[in-house]
């Protein structure tokens, strides 16, 4: 016994030796299992850390079908050459008994580098409470596409349940402040985000050929329909309503709302602004970051959505505003002393520094709320900066590059308010012609009656 140990561990080294030499054995290894199965293993070299790569796969002959020796060694052979032909031309994959939760590591690993850490967070949040609860547990080459749809499908059924407080009266008790229950389903959108965050890990794991194909396919999958997605926009009247409503405000909040109007910046661009970017004498803002901030950390700076920087002008009244900003900005500076935080940002807390990514949003709500305005979103102000600029007759070209567009399609999704407001234009045109037809009519049917 012995000595057959000894000789199997030297076949072994001599096996190193020969694939080391690049002399690799070209058949599958056949062994008979105790169950009366058959494993075939086939080595495909060694990775770079050292350690075999085997394929295996195991064949159990049919229990109505008897063989003879002859014809079995003639079957054992052929599917061994078959499964060796699968395994060189990557029909066979090293990973697919990985279970999900075992390679949701790796994965993060891998997008850790090329996403925005807001986005990998999200994609963070998403798998460990709802992918790895609902599929974790499966092998990735059992996953297949009624796995993913029966996912869509208990996303989209489900009910969610938020909690929000009735009142912030502080005079009130914790008791009597209480939280507001609701029950309320996932929206179509949130869905296909979940969905895509499943797809995006199944394809990764497709990519490093761990499974032979993508059960997240969206051929293969039913998703919930989002509809028409409206763009929130205010037009020329409400936009003056809100402007009107704005006069009272403090004057950094007004800065904020009009540079957002004019510029199209994004919510964490302009909170990212600092004076080194605005060129006084030649009315040109610069845009090469973005603010952003993760719960419990601090504010941080990154590039703009599109990696890009850009120039817009700003004209004249705006920069106006932003010289009388600085100069109140300078006095509260000079009033705090050594309690002044800030460096040389435009936007800021009443510290000096940098403010909040998301006070944008509420201040804004607040406002619309305290003027009795409908409620919208702070991105609507971005919206709103697109579609005037295009109905004002600016080109499409422009108005994408001002907003940092990286794809023209991007800036398409506009259109339909030019389109909309041409026809408001042709019904008013076509009313004032019908009625200076009529009037024109009854004109001669005076006429005629005298």
């Amino acid at each position: 016994m012995l000595f057959l140990k000894r000789r199997r561990i030297h076949k072994h080294r001599l096996q190193i030796r020969k694939i080391k030499k690049g002399k690799v054995n070209k058949l599958a290894t056949i062994n008979k299992l105790p169950s009366g199965s058959y494993r075939f293993t086939v080595s495909l070299g060694y990775d770079v850390n050292g350690k075999q790569i085997r394929r295996t796969t195991t064949w159990s002959p049919e229990k109505d079908k008897h063989y003879t020796p002859k014809q079995l060694e003639k079957e054992l052979n052929r599917r061994a050459a078959l499964f060796e032909e699968e395994c060189k031309n990557g029909q066979v994959t090293m990973g697919g008994n990985t279970k999900l939760v075992d390679y949701i590591p790796q994965y993060l690993q891998n997008i850790k580098i090329r996403v925005a850490e807001t986005t990998y967070k999200r994609y963070e949040s998403v798998i460990n409470t709802l992918i790895i609860p609902a599929l974790g547990h499966m092998k990735l080459k059992d996953i297949k596409p009624i796995h993913v749809q029966r996912f869509v499908n208990d996303l989209t059924e489900c009910n969610v349940i938020t909690q929000k407080k009735k009142s912030d009266n502080k005079d009130k008790t914790d008791k009597q402040n209480k939280e507001e229950v609701t029950e309320k389903k996932l929206a179509p959108a949130t869905v296909q985000r979940y969905y895509t965050c499943l797809r995006s890990i199944m394809h990764s794991a497709y990519r490093l050929e761990m499974i032979s194909s993508n059960p997240c396919d969206s051929a293969k999958i039913q998703l919930p329909s989002i509809g028409e997605q409206k763009t929130e926009i205010y037009d020329k009247h409400e936009l003056s309503q809100l402007l009107d409503a704005l006069k009272d405000e403090p004057l950094q909040f007004q800065l904020l709302i009009h540079l957002a109007i004019i510029t199209g910046c994004r919510r964490g661009e302009l909170v990212a602004l600092e004076w080194s970017d605005i060129d006084f004498d030649n009315g040109i803002l610069s845009i090469s970051k973005s603010a952003y901030c993760l719960k419990g950390q601090p504010t941080k700076i990154k590039d703009t959505k599109t990696h890009e920087s850009r120039k817009v002008s700003v004209p004249n009244y705006c920069l106006d505003m932003l010289r009388e900003h600085k100069k109140e900005q300078w006095n509260k500076r000079m009033k705090l002393g050594t309690a002044w935080q800030g460096s040389n940002w435009i936007f800021t807390q009443t510290n000096g520094s940098i403010m909040f990514p998301t006070s944008p949003t509420q201040m804004f709500s607040k406002f619309l709320k305290r003027k009795g305005l409908p409620h919208r979103k702070f991105h609507s102000l971005r919206h709103t900066s697109a579609t005037l600029s295009l109905i004002s007759g600016v080109d499409i070209k422009t108005v994408g590059e001002r907003l940092g567009h990286s794809q023209m399609k991007t800036t398409n999704r506009y259109l339909h308010a030019i389109e909309e407001t041409d026809k408001k234009a042709a019904n008013i045109l076509g009313n004032l012609v019908q009625s200076l037809q009529n009037g024109d009519d009854t004109d001669r049917e005076k006429r005629n009656l005298s």
